[in-house]
C-alpha cells in the first residue's frame, strides 16, 4: 500500500486544523504521526482511512499497482482506536469468530488468535465483563492480525499496563511485513518501532497577521 497526500488540509467551521500537507507514505514502512493532544493526529488518521473527508487537497491509495476508490479501501485496511466500540454482548470467542466472518486473518483459527492475545482463560467471558485493558488488547489483536496491507493505530496503548504494552510492541513488530503501518501517538513507546515521524504541528495553519495603520 502506498498513500499520497497533496495539499491536504482540514478545518472545522472557520478553524483550520492543518493545511498544505504534502506527504507520501511508502509500502513496508512504519510511520508515526506526532503532536500534542488536540493537534489533529486522530483527524489525519481518520482522513487517511477515508472516514473523514479533507477540506482541501487530495489523497490517493495505491495497492498492487491499482488506485483504490474509497469504496474499495475498507477491504485493504485495518484500523483501531480507543473510542471504537466492541459488541459487548458477545463472548471473546464469538467476537473473534464474528470478525473473521468478514475479514481474512493472519492466524490459523479462533483459538490461535485468542492464544496470541494471552486471553485463553477468558474465551467464554462476555466482552462487557472485560477490563479496559483487556478490551484494548482485543481491539489491537483484531487489528494487527487482520490480513490487510494498511494498518492504522490510534493511541494504541491507551488503558494498557506494562505487560500489555510489551505485548503490543512484540506483536505489532512481528506483523509489520508486507504492510504500511501508521501510528498516531504522543507517547514514545507506542511508536518506537517506526521508521519515520511526522509532526502534525508543522502543518498547523497560522492566520496572516493584519498590520495596523
Amino acid at each position: 500500500m502506498q498513500i499520497k497526500l497533496s495539499g491536504f488540509g482540514k478545518r472545522y467551521n472557520y478553524e483550520w486544523i492543518f493545511r498544505n500537507l504534502d506527504y507520501s507514505f511508502l509500502p513496508n514502512t512504519a510511520y508515526a504521526i506526532l503532536g500534542h493532544n488536540g493537534s489533529g493526529k486522530s483527524t489525519l488518521l481518520n482522513m487517511i482511512s477515508g472516514y473523514v473527508s479533507p477540506s482541501e487537497g487530495t489523497i490517493s491509495h495505491t495497492y498492487a499497482q491499482k488506485t483504490l476508490s474509497l469504496e474499495e479501501l475498507y477491504q485493504h485496511l485495518s484500523f483501531t482506536a480507543p473510542y471504537l466500540e466492541l459488541i459487548e454482548e458477545y463472548t471473546l470467542t464469538e467476537t473473534v469468530q464474528f470478525h473473521a466472518r468478514f475479514r481474512a486473518m493472519r492466524t490459523t483459527s479462533t483459538t490461535d488468535l485468542i492464544d496470541r492475545l494471552y486471553l485463553t482463560k477468558a474465551k467464554d467471558k462476555f466482552v462487557k465483563d472485560f477490563s479496559s485493558g483487556m478490551k484494548q488488547r482485543l481491539k489491537l489483536g483484531l487489528a494487527i492480525y487482520t490480513d490487510a496491507p494498511l494498518l492504522l493505530l490510534d493511541e494504541p496503548t491507551t488503558n494498557l499496563d506494562q505487560e500489555g504494552i510489551n505485548w503490543y510492541l512484540e506483536h505489532v513488530s512481528q506483523n509489520r511485513k508486507d504492510r504500511l503501518v501508521i501510528v498516531s501517538s504522543n507517547v514514545a513507546h507506542e511508536y518506537s518501532f517506526c521508521d519515520e515521524e511526522i509532526n502534525i504541528t508543522d502543518y498547523h495553519y497560522q492566520s496572516p497577521k493584519i498590520k495596523s495603520l
